[in-house]
């Protein structure tokens, strides 16, 4: 079973998501089985031993502002400027019971300006399912990988929604 952890730090997210960890618990019901079969398929040497799928997979979200995304982007890659999300992949599966795939972090100004009043829940999934994908080893850096990963982006949405 997929779970999360959220994290709040900016009070503007409470506006649009009264309850984060039920709102994430569903989402990720929904999504639960295609993750795992892609946690079986990626690099992770944790399923290549005898362990079972069972195990708990698990990652953390921030929800944040603009400021801190700076902060982040700027310590981390070494940009000097805000942007929607940031996913921080974790390579090392340890020994523990289950798998942390590692830390995604959202900017709520970005995702407000984005959806305009509209569907701030609809750009909030697109946003969490692209870094969820990241931490789970897909990136877009060439054309075959970004179409790999829009697939996969457009699959787990319309699963959510």
């Amino acid at each position: 079973m997929i779970k999360v952890n959220v994290e709040i730090n900016n009070r503007s997210w409470r506006k649009e998501i009264k309850n984060p960890k039920k709102y994430f618990s569903e989402k990720l019901k929904k999504i639960n089985l295609q993750v795992s079969k892609l946690v079986k398929q990626q690099r992770w040497c944790l399923f290549k031993t005898k362990r079972r799928t069972k195990n708990k997979i698990t990652f953390n979200i921030l929800l944040t502002d603009s400021l801190n995304m700076k902060r982040l982007n700027k310590q981390f890659l070494r940009k000097c400027k805000s942007t929607d999300v940031l996913s921080f992949p974790n390579y090392y599966t340890g020994k523990s019971e289950g798998f942390f795939l590692g830390d995604i972090a959202i900017d709520y100004e970005i995702i407000n300006s984005r959806c305009k009043g509209n569907n701030f829940h609809l750009e909030f999934d697109k946003v969490w399912i692209h870094g969820l994908l990241h931490l789970l080893g897909f990136d877009h850096k060439r054309n075959k990988d970004y179409f790999k990963m829009n697939r996969l982006e457009k699959r787990f949405l319309n699963l959510v929604c």
